[in-house]
């Protein structure tokens, strides 16, 4: 007759089985993406925030100051950390590059990274030249507003979807 392993049980079996190193790089891997993809979404909201009338507020000004964006581009650390993690998996829970969520969520960074480096980020740019110029006109720069919002909305959903495919792992 089976015997019933409550869920926390396993949970923690598992945890114990990796090793304090793997869960250490494991936390890096979701805080890098955490941090990345959250600066993406503050991107596409302050885009947002400078369409709206009247003075600009100074956070929205501290935000697009002139300078690369180093928050967002943490992302470049997410498969590179992925991978240290695969590496890392080894005995009865072993990953592989050749799982089919690892495949996926490789394809997801890479248009994600693909989309900030060659429609975000480029984009957000020229926001900060106009905002730190003092040329800020909402409406004539309704076009680079709306890159920076779509675009960020987009990659929230990539990484929405990824951190489902990673947790999830089909």
């Amino acid at each position: 007759m089976p015997t019933h392993v409550p869920m926390t049980a396993t949970l923690v079996a598992v945890s114990v089985n990796r090793g304090a190193a793997y869960d250490v790089v494991l936390l890096a891997h979701v805080l890098v993406a955490l941090i990345g993809f959250g600066a993406v979404g503050v991107a596409g909201v302050y885009a947002v925030v400078l369409g709206h009338s009247g003075p600009i507020p100074e956070s929205v000004r501290r935000y697009y100051r002139p300078g690369v964006n180093w928050a967002g581009r943490i992302i470049f650390l997410v498969p590179i950390l992925g991978f240290v993690l695969l590496g890392m998996s080894h005995g009865a829970h072993a990953y592989s590059s050749s799982d089919g969520w690892v495949t996926v969520g490789l394809i997801l960074w890479v248009a994600a990274a693909l989309a900030g480096e060659m429609v975000l980020w480029p984009a957000e740019r020229g926001l900060q030249q106009l905002v730190a110029g003092g040329a800020w006109d909402g409406s004539a720069h309704r076009f680079l507003r709306l890159r920076v919002a779509w675009t960020s909305a987009a990659l929230m959903i990539i990484f929405v979807v990824a951190m489902v495919v990673m947790v999830a792992k089909p």
